[in-house]
């Protein structure tokens, strides 16, 4: 049991560890190219984890497998030329840049499953953890750009969400934020979520790998 625990933390770690840190960073990088150097200057343009990381959303896509978030991004939209697009745009870096990984992760899950190391035949099962990560990679990083787009504050679909609304809709919509984390957590306790999330995910990563996941 304990050897299982382990070999789950060795497998799992990376993707997380990998997701989690490159939604923040698109976030950051977006932001700063926008005319926002908060993020910069606050060390956060950066593929270190540990900038980024926040312990309960790490643990919480670790369990799920399907939800969590890492310490939000600081962004001042008043360095915004266009605040309601420029914060739109780098709400939408974050889950983008996860469907790429995922993208990225199929290509190499495709390669894996063909039989592309079959050359190194000699070395039995060397390349299964690998292959078992980018499954999972490709999972996570999906499951976070979706989840991500779910049009609760704070969560990045909410920011999209109001640049589209009317300015006294989006003044609204955007004072829910202080209830936006008792919102999540009732929507994923009561499994509201994962009947809409859990759906896509899986149809997303079967038309990436063609159905291999």
């Amino acid at each position: 049991m304990f050897e299982d625990t382990i070999q789950r933390i060795i497998l799992t770690a990376p993707p997380i560890l990998f997701a989690l840190t490159v939604h923040e960073c698109a976030h950051a990088w977006v932001a700063d190219r926008r005319g926002d150097p908060t993020a910069r200057m606050l060390g956060r343009v950066t593929l270190n984890p540990l900038k980024h990381l926040d312990p309960i959303g790490t643990l919480a896509l670790f369990f799920s497998g399907m939800f969590g978030w890492a310490r939000p991004v600081p962004v001042n939209p008043r360095n915004f030329r266009n605040p309601s697009k420029d914060m739109m745009l780098v709400a939408l870096a974050g889950p983008a840049s996860n469907l790429m990984l995922a993208a990225l992760s199929a290509m190499l899950f495709k390669l894996l499953h063909a039989g592309m190391f079959d050359f190194l035949s000699g070395m039995p099962g060397v390349f299964r953890p690998l292959y078992i990560m980018v499954q999972l990679s490709i999972i996570m990083n999906v499951s976070l750009a979706i989840f991500n787009m779910v049009p609760v504050p704070p969560l990045d679909g909410s920011k999209v969400l109001a640049h589209f609304l009317p300015a006294n809709q989006a003044f609204a919509f955007a004072r829910l934020e202080r209830y936006g984390f008792l919102i999540l957590i009732v929507l994923i306790m009561t499994g509201a979520i994962n009947r809409v999330v859990s759906p896509l995910v899986y149809f997303m990563a079967g038309l990436l790998t063609g159905g291999g996941v």
